[in-house]
């Protein structure tokens, strides 16, 4: 009886997943989620990003990148928050208060193993 009951509590434990968004100039971006070290999440993100990207990192979280659709290498933002909904909120008007007119999403990821 008691092997069975480890073998759930192994089951149900919280895996220590991690994610990362890089984002670049132009609405470049790379995406990793559900990796098991930050560090991995970290380079497969900024493999996918083209040029100098900054990395944001996800654990048990949601990041989003808005851009201005209108100048895409011009107005963007970004933003990591606890819920999808959130951080896509949270991108879009920070794209818009960095001077975007026509600020769309053109990348999310959630860490879903969180």
């Amino acid at each position: 009886m008691a092997v069975v009951w480890i073998a759930c509590l192994h089951l149900v434990a919280p895996a220590n997943a991690a994610g990362a968004l890089a984002v670049g100039k132009c609405g470049a971006y790379g995406q990793a989620f559900d990796y098991p070290a930050e560090a991995a999440a970290i380079a497969a993100a900024r493999q996918r990003c083209k040029g100098e990207c900054t990395m944001l990192t996800m654990r048990r979280a949601c990041a989003a990148l808005a851009v201005d659709m209108s100048n895409p290498c011009g107005a963007h933002g970004y933003a990591v928050e606890s819920k999808i909904s959130s951080s896509l909120n949270a991108a879009t008007r920070r794209c818009y208060e960095y001077g975007g007119k026509e600020c769309v999403i053109r990348a999310w990821a959630c860490d879903a193993k969180g």
